[in-house]
């Protein structure tokens, strides 16, 4: 997100200019300020909306404009082109189509959480149709909106010259509850985004008072009055509280949201699964699309068949769904109807099958990004942008007062005018009859103002009548009672805040709700493929190809391979493993074995099971159980111990695990067997070193682990070996026979050192020796 505290984002005069028109800058220069010129035209007048109402130029633009046409809740309808032609004519200069799709957000039920424009006609539905043209549908205010519009005419805000300086529009609307958290809000400008979720307008007042009450509310407090979003078509929020309220700390993160579901049950034992409410952001066809997509998928682009994945979830749909209809309508904004295989089908296996592989459990962002009362765009919390807006509310109260005493204050001073009228009626008659210029007279004689000089000379003069001076008299102090209770609103803080937790909980309890969306902690759900588990061994060839055989045991030599490729390893395990391939940058990606081809072919190339990242190749591959032990380790001689269970990535795009420095690279992985006590490392230049296995760290995290043997800079780590109770076997070539040393007890005694020492020069028979354990 751009800095908007960055130097002269929001300054129009130059840095480094003195302000002259006529000096020359460079292109670049203003090229630069014209960019941002651009971009804060964006920001502030079309894609963020505004702490204080909650809404965008244009939304503000259509709610005054209605309200000046008389579109209030009561009035008759009139066309949407009427409304988006004032708009566009009298205040917002830019596309009709903009104004107009603007304007049926603000009608949608299903887009807005408290709608502010009353639509009569075809306003778009949540399947994405769109709505019809302006010259068809009626638009009119809803109640809701006099949360914004009401005090609009009594000094609560600055009128600003509209684009041609022919009209005015108010630069704010004096909202009376915090709009921009009740609707939220979703834009893209340059260089920052918006999305705000909609909130439960109860909640929300609830948190607004509690924060006037007490300013240095805890945290706590305020995120149990406020527990999270309340999306307008419901659905159920799955995300922890305390991520929630951790989110809400630094106004950004993501929340997962699922539908809302029911088991209806059917004659004969038969049930159906009916979903009610989806996640913000899904619709019905939607889901119906992607089910489509699942049991009649398609060749991606490149391929020449369907992927084992998309095989996979072809067979676990078909096997459990029979049918799926959509029954939305009037009785019911959301009806999805999924009738499964058989009654014998686990429900909550169908739930979860459909939930993982359709969005109608989804991931739904928050970005608190908003203009600030001080005008500048920033990311806030949300205890910021309640303080905020209790701010902004307290002003616009103050100004209302102020409005209201300066005009009980001139009717005051002109109806104790007319009380001296009616006291000395003959002589004011008489003074007006014999006067040429009566203004100046009645002035003189009776120390008036100018503004009671003229209102007594227009006066009716059965306004002179005895029962109109009771009626003065009576008004009169009803004024002066007025007068005091709102100069006591100015004076007194207490009796000002007093006003302020009354009248949010007067909106509250007139235009509340109860919530609509659940929030109930829940595992995501994640498609599990009920695997066999059986005994399979993986063929690895060094060119990166995969397959599985069925038992223990083969005979390695009986593998075929493509001319040119060969054997890289054969590791037995079983079908509920997972294969890690490594990459050369020390990301590892997974594989489940269970989805490995048959070893009655060559098998497939891992880079098709995985996304590999640009640039890099696999350099490594283990396939083991979850909780076997490896080390790992580089030729710079660093390296650590990790389960297999902790490389496991469920992105296809793998995981970093292994920092490789520039110019390193991995050694192949070494299996940590049970017995095993020491480790053995053994350099290019034969220096050979044996320490205790409890001095390697264990790294479940990954990262470039300890110095496992100290190395002279010409030199590299070529063979990490674990030894158990039996010993080491050095395996070679001496005097042209094949020839090997058990080194066990004494002879590995010299040996023995610390970690990271450099260790003494090997003294075997064999030349370039192979070291394995002893096993058995």
């Amino acid at each position: 997100m751009t800095d908007s505290n960055q130097p002269g984002l929001f300054d129009p005069t130059p840095p480094d200019g003195d302000g002259d028109a006529n000096a020359a800058i460079t292109l670049a220069r203003y090229a630069e300020q014209a960019y941002l010129d651009y971009a804060v035209s964006v920001v502030r007048g079309r894609a963020l909306p505004d702490v204080g109402d909650g809404q965008k130029p244009v939304q503000r633009r259509i709610l005054f404009a209605m309200q000046a046409m008389g579109l209030a809740a009561g009035a008759k309808p009139v066309k949407s082109a009427r409304v988006v032609g004032d708009v566009l004519g009298k205040y917002h200069p830019h596309g009709d189509q903009a104004a107009y799709d603007a304007m049926v957000r603000m009608a949608q039920d299903f887009s807005l959480r408290y709608p502010l424009i009353d639509g009569q006609g075809n306003f778009g539905s949540r399947d994405g149709d769109n709505a019809a043209a302006m010259r068809y549908t009626e638009a009119r205010l809803t109640p809701i909106a006099k949360l914004l519009l009401d005090e609009l005419d009594e000094g609560t805000v600055d009128f600003v010259p509209n684009y041609d300086g022919s009209q005015e529009e108010p630069q704010m609307l004096p909202a009376r509850l915090p709009v921009m958290l009740l609707n939220g809000a979703s834009g893209i400008a340059v260089g920052m985004a918006t999305e705000i979720p909609p909130h439960n307008l109860r909640e929300v007042a609830q948190a607004c008072v509690a924060l006037i009450k007490q300013p240095q509310l805890p945290d706590a407090e305020l995120h149990a009055m406020i527990p999270g979003p309340d999306f307008a078509g419901g659905g159920q929020i799955i995300t922890p509280a305390a991520d929630i309220a951790q989110i809400y700390g630094v106004g950004r993160g993501s929340l997962k949201v699922r539908a809302r579901w029911t088991f209806e049950e059917m004659a004969r034992g038969q049930w159906q699964l009916v979903i009610t409410e989806l996640p913000p952001g899904t619709s019905g066809q939607k889901v119906l699309e992607e089910i489509e997509e699942i049991t009649n998928p398609k060749v991606k682009s490149g391929k020449k068949s369907l992927t084992p994945e998309q095989t996979q979830a072809k067979a676990v749909m078909l096997n459990l769904l029979d049918a799926v209809r959509d029954e939305s309508g009037k009785d019911a904004a959301v009806r999805l109807v999924f009738e499964p295989k058989t009654s014998r089908v686990d429900r909550d296996e169908f739930v979860n099958t459909l939930l993982a592989q359709t969005s109608m459990e989804s991931s739904s962002s928050i970005n608190l990004v908003c203009i600030g009362t001080d005008g500048r765009p920033r990311q806030k919390g949300l205890r910021d942008i309640l303080v905020e807006w209790v701010a902004f509310r307290t002003n616009t109260v103050v100004r209302r007062t102020r409005f209201r005493l300066d005009k009980v204050t001139d009717r005051i001073h002109v109806l104790e005018g007319r009380m001296l009228v009616y006291l000395n009626v003959d002589e004011v008659i008489q003074t007006i009859r014999e006067s040429d210029e009566p203004r100046a007279a009645l002035m003189e004689r009776f120390k008036l103002s100018e503004r009671q000089a003229e209102d007594i000379l227009e006066m009716r003069l059965r306004q002179l009548a005895r029962l109109e001076g009771f009626k003065i008299e009576q008004e009169l102090a009803d004024k002066r009672k007025d007068q005091i209770s709102l100069q006591e609103l100015l004076d007194n803080p207490a009796t000002l805040k007093r006003l302020l937790i009354k009248e949010i909980e007067t909106d509250a309890k007139q235009y509340g709700d109860e919530r609509r969306t659940l929030i109930e902690t829940a595992e995501r759900a994640v498609l599990e493929t009920k695997v066999l588990d059986e005994p399979v061994t993986v063929v690895v060839s060094q060119k990166g190809w995969l397959r599985a055989r069925q038992g223990h045991g083969h005979d390695a030599a009986q593998f075929a391979f493509k001319q040119g490729d060969d054997l890289y390893g054969a590791f037995e395990c079983r079908t509920t493993d997972t294969l890690i391939a490594m990459g050369d940058n020390g990301r590892v990606y997974s594989v489940p074995v269970a989805g490995l081809p048959s070893a009655r072919g060559d098998g497939q190339p891992v880079t098709t099971m995985i996304d590999l990242e640009s640039g890099t190749r696999i350099v490594h591959t283990i396939a083991a159980a979850p909780e076997s032990r490896w080390l790992l380790a580089t030729r710079s001689g660093y390296g650590f111990s990790a389960k297999l269970s902790d490389m496991v990535s469920r992105q296809r795009a793998g995981k970093q695990f292994i920092t490789v420095e520039t110019g390193d690279e991995m050694l192949r992985p070494v299996p940590l067997f049970d017995g095993a006590t020491q480790l053995a490392l053994l350099s290019a230049k034969g220096k050979f070193l044996v320490f205790g296995l409890d001095e390697c760290k264990s790294l479940s995290g990954g990262g470039r682990g300890t110095i496992l043997m100290g190395l002279d800079a010409s030199d590299k780590l070529e063979q990490t070996v674990p030894i158990g109770p039996r010993g080491l076997r050095a395996t070679g070539i001496y005097r042209n026979k094949l020839t090997e040393d058990i080194l066990v007890g004494d002879a590995l005694a010299p040996y023995v050192g610390k970690r990271a020492r450099k260790g003494r020069q090997l003294d075997v028979r064999p030349k370039q020796p192979v070291l394995s354990p002893v096993l058995g």
